[in-house]
């Protein structure tokens, strides 16, 4: 804004400036111009008749024939024509007599009085003034620029060139020019810091409008209880009416809906964890009822017929896959309600290499490939639930990569000291567009309902869980042929869920 007033005034400045050296210029220009008219009637009047008599003396009438040649212009003092020396002709006024398009005589008056001749281009550009036309501007050599008027002769065919020089025009307008210029830069800078305290002045409510809208947009709204200020903004009730007002009261109110919106989100979330919890605690003891009794019946399956033991066989497969799951949503609901971790060093290295063994036990068919560091990494958090973050890792690469598939865990330690933890493998990756959402609860890589593979589809979303809750990040990366997941984890403790 300040920027733009000061383009503004500097644009109006200008526009001032150059109007009024134009009305100065045609000002200057036309008092020049009366005197280089009055002084060419004076040339031709000395050129014809003479210079006026003494006081009390009769006028003394010369004989035509002999024009300018009165012996009163003491045509001897010099170059150029006699009427230079007749009284009332000022310094540097420039004159000549043409004769049929020639410079009879050309001269000019100097500054102390004489005459002296001009050199021959000057003499032949005042021949070329026409006669009749107003005053008219022309660079003479060696003189410089000069507004001259020719006038015809009353007694011979000659005529009589005229000028002064523009030089105090010039002066006059250079002087004004330099004058508007520096009046108008302390104008500039005078506006200019008057500007910078009126518009910081203006524009302070609008500054804690962005402060808040900042602070807002730098808050965690995607989970968890939000609290948001109310309000907001601090409103002028003087200034309620003015845009920023009502920009301020505009956002106070919209804060407050998005604030009753997570306040509801976050009560409906509360109900649905405590209700995902309290079913899942409550599911255990039925679960582990119908485990034990198909256990039972497993040991007399002798007895049995094969459709029934079959079917045992089958309760006891899905129940213990309903345990696990049981068991994943009892985990995510108390890492939802923020339940804190244990916390105790544990030796990332060793925990890395058990669980790809473990993993190359269950897998025989991938290639399990890792990469340590010599130097034991150390972590502080919860040894088993790291551990599980590795196995789902592991077991997400061997349930969605075929036999053959090289899986690669590695482990290094970061310049800032954070342990990074990546398991890569080179199967057929993820497509881009489930890419964003596998970290989500229940996500599948299909539109089916089916679990033949058994997965629950809470692996990388209880991943995700337990790396926020240790503190640390992690991302996946997937192109075709590689698949990438990146664990960092602190090597101290800096928060939890």
């Amino acid at each position: 804004m300040l920027v733009t007033q000061l383009l503004l005034l500097a644009a109006v400045c200008a526009g001032i400036g150059v109007a009024t050296e134009f009305g100065l210029h045609r000002f200057l220009t036309g008092q020049l111009d009366e005197q280089v008219i009055e002084a060419g009637r004076r040339s031709v009047m000395m050129f014809d008749h003479g210079p006026p008599p003494p006081p009390g003396r009769p006028p003394m009438m010369r004989p035509r024939d002999f024009p300018g040649r009165h012996p009163g212009l003491r045509i001897d003092d010099g170059p150029g024509p006699a009427f230079l020396n007749a009284p009332g002709q000022a310094t540097r006024t420039v004159g000549a007599v043409v004769t049929d398009g020639q410079a009879e005589t050309a001269g000019v008056i100097t500054g102390d009085g004489a005459r002296a001749e001009i050199s021959g281009p000057a003499a032949a550009r005042l021949a070329e003034v026409e006669v009749g036309r107003p005053p008219q501007t022309v660079d003479l050599d060696g003189l410089g620029r000069y507004r001259v008027v020719a006038m015809p002769s009353l007694f011979t065919p000659q005529t009589v060139v005229t000028g002064l020089p523009t030089d105090d025009v010039d002066d006059t307008m250079l002087q004004a020019l330099v004058i508007f210029v520096v009046v108008a830069g302390a104008a500039l800078a005078v506006a200019a810091g008057a500007g910078a305290v009126l518009v910081r002045r203006e524009m302070a409510p609008l500054e804690r409008v962005s402060d808040a809208a900042q602070q807002v947009a730098d808050l965690e709204l995607d989970r968890g209880e939000v609290r948001l200020p109310s309000p907001i903004v601090e409103v002028d009730p003087v200034a309620a009416g003015t845009e920023v007002g009502r920009l301020g009261t505009a956002l106070n109110r919209m804060l407050d809906r998005i604030a009753g919106a997570l306040r509801a989100r976050h009560a409906s979330e509360t109900r649905v964890r405590q209700f995902v919890a309290d079913a899942s605690h409550e599911l255990r003891t039925p679960l582990a009822a119908i485990r034990g009794y198909t256990e039972l019946a497993q040991r007399k399956r002798a007895e049995l017929p094969d459709d029934v033991a079959h079917a045992m066989n089958r309760v006891e497969s899905e129940a213990t896959r309903m345990t696990q799951l049981v068991e994943d949503m009892l985990l995510l609901a108390r890492l939802d309600e923020g339940r804190p971790l244990r916390r105790e060093p544990v030796d990332l290295t060793r925990l890395v290499a058990d669980a790809v063994s473990d993993a190359q036990a269950a897998g025989p068919g991938h290639a399990w490939l890792l990469d340590l560091p010599d130097e034991p990494v150390m972590v502080s958090g919860d040894e088993d639930r790291l551990h599980q973050v590795l196995a789902n890792l592991l077991a997400n690469a061997a349930t969605h990569t075929p036999d053959g598939t090289s899986v690669t865990t590695s482990l290094t330690m970061r310049a800032d000291g954070a342990a990074v933890l990546t398991v890569s493998d080179d199967g057929p990756g993820i497509p881009a567009e489930l890419l964003p959402n596998v970290f989500e609860r229940f996500a599948r890589g299909d539109s089916s309902r089916s679990r033949r593979d058994g997965s629950t589809g809470l692996g990388l979303a209880i991943v995700d869980a337990v790396v926020r809750a240790h503190g640390g990040t992690i991302t996946a990366h997937s192109d075709s042929g590689t698949t990438r997941f990146v664990v960092s984890l602190p090597t101290k403790l800096t928060g939890g869920a």
